[in-house]
């Protein structure tokens, strides 16, 4: 079988072909071809060595040179070129002991995790080389090891991982044998003993599927949930629903459907949405048989920022994450005043008020797993209303911070104020002022203000 090679991976190939070097086009960009999607990353297997291939093209980055892989850019392409290799012994359960080079392709492609990952397509004539069946398990929809299972699992601990993530990501099952190895004792020790960024990436390419829930299923099955982030567990079986009829699921599943409602070019909404009501089960109590998780927003913001730290996320994400669970909750009502929704935006913070609409949307679709219908739900005409009356104040362009006022503290001083944290108190108690009353905002009308606070 062949498979139709793009001209500038044929323009790519020449420089191999012209030294008398074979190369291949491996891995995902040939499994999406498969798929009938467009590749975004190309990896190239090659006999040349990373020394030979310095030499044939112009820009060649070093990327793992002791691995014998180096990244070629040409045409505007990044392209990853490893020299054919074979690996043994994996005493820290993730780099090889030895890496040697290979004769052939069969021989590459034997060190592979997953059968959809150890095809080949020559880059000359795109004939394919698939000793493992590849093609077949792609047509079946099935996620199966190179070799044993065990074998593949314990030689790098972030394969089952992957394995999960593969599945979550294609929407394939996974294999019968492959999936029993998930459970192995020895493998759950190797999976333990991963880096938690490595895990962290894996992590976050699972919430960037089209639907984290299957992945995010397969971690709690799998025991890796518990391994790496165990204060989920305490959702499962942590009922919501009362006769008000709000949820369907327990806390667990609704985090996991609400992830798949997030948007999914939004990676800090889809990670608010899941946590977003973690700290529901320390919060729960049952009052005249209804069910109430008062301050679970709290809890849950200051439980989601020790996992975050934990799972080494950036301070940045971290903020934005637990500032939109921090405001999940917000309960708006057609009779708030004019000042209610500027303080509101002053509060939320005008940068974070589309994000908390996408998370507060992912909510109510994590309620029932179910894509929230517009036309007949009234949260959803009280959230287009509030977005509708926060556009209105936002483009009046009245004053938001202290920055907007027409007073500062060094006019304060001027005014014959003291330094001191007595200004800053003054300034805020101003810009309360100015937010009841926009027509306040005025340098005599604030320092009038200012002498008689």
């Amino acid at each position: 079988m062949k498979i139709r090679i793009d001209k500038v991976l044929k323009d790519f190939n020449s420089h191999f072909e012209d030294a008398g070097f074979k190369a291949y086009l491996v891995g995902g960009a040939v499994r999406d071809i498969f798929l009938h999607k467009k590749p975004h990353d190309y990896d190239v297997a090659t006999n040349s060595t990373p020394q030979d291939v310095m030499k044939l093209f112009k820009v060649v980055i070093p990327t793992g040179f002791e691995h014998g892989t180096v990244t070629v850019h040409f045409r505007g392409l990044e392209i990853e070129v490893t020299t054919f290799r074979t690996e043994s012994g994996y005493s820290d359960g993730r780099h090889p002991d030895s890496v040697n080079y290979a004769a052939t392709i069969e021989e590459d492609l034997a060190r592979r995790d997953f059968t959809i990952n150890a095809i080949a397509a020559d880059l000359k004539n795109g004939k394919i080389v698939d000793p493992f069946g590849g093609r077949r398990d792609i047509k079946k929809k099935i996620i199966r090891t190179v070799g044993k299972a065990h074998d593949r699992f314990m030689e790098d601990g972030l394969r089952p991982v992957r394995c999960v993530r593969f599945a979550c990501k294609l929407g394939f099952s996974i294999e019968k044998c492959t999936y029993s190895e998930l459970f192995d004792s020895d493998v759950q020790n190797k999976i333990r003993f991963i880096s938690i960024e490595r895990f962290r990436d894996e992590f976050d390419k699972i919430l960037a599927c089209p639907k984290p829930s299957l992945g995010l299923k397969l971690l709690e099955e799998s025991g890796m949930l518990a391994i790496f982030i165990p204060e989920f567990l305490a959702g499962r079986g942590c009922i919501q629903s009362d006769q008000r009829g709000f949820h369907d699921f327990d806390v667990l599943d609704h985090l996991f459907y609400a992830c798949d409602g997030a948007p999914l070019e939004k990676a800090n909404v889809r990670l608010a949405a899941l946590f977003h009501d973690i700290g529901k089960p320390a919060a729960k109590k049952i009052i005249d048989e209804n069910i109430t998780f008062y301050n679970h927003e709290k809890i849950g913001a200051q439980l989601t920022k020790q996992i975050l730290t934990r799972l080494k996320y950036p301070n940045a994400v971290i903020d934005d994450v637990c500032h939109l669970i921090e405001e999940h909750m917000f309960n708006y009502e057609s009779n708030w005043t004019v000042p209610a929704v500027r303080r509101f935006i002053i509060r939320v913070g005008q940068e974070h008020l589309e994000d908390l609409f996408d998370l507060r949307l992912a909510d109510m679709y994590g309620m029932h797993n179910l894509p929230v219908e517009y036309k007949y739900s009234a949260a959803i005409n009280l959230l287009v209303e509030l977005k509708d009356r926060i556009a209105l104040e936002l483009e009046k362009n009245n004053a938001m911070s202290l920055k907007d006022l027409a007073i500062n503290g060094r006019d304060l001083i001027d005014a014959g104020f003291e330094p001191g944290k007595k200004l800053g108190i003054i300034l805020n108690h101003l810009l309360d002022c100015v937010i009841e009353d926009p027509g306040m905002n005025t340098k005599e009308k604030l320092l009038e203000v200012a002498k008689n606070y």
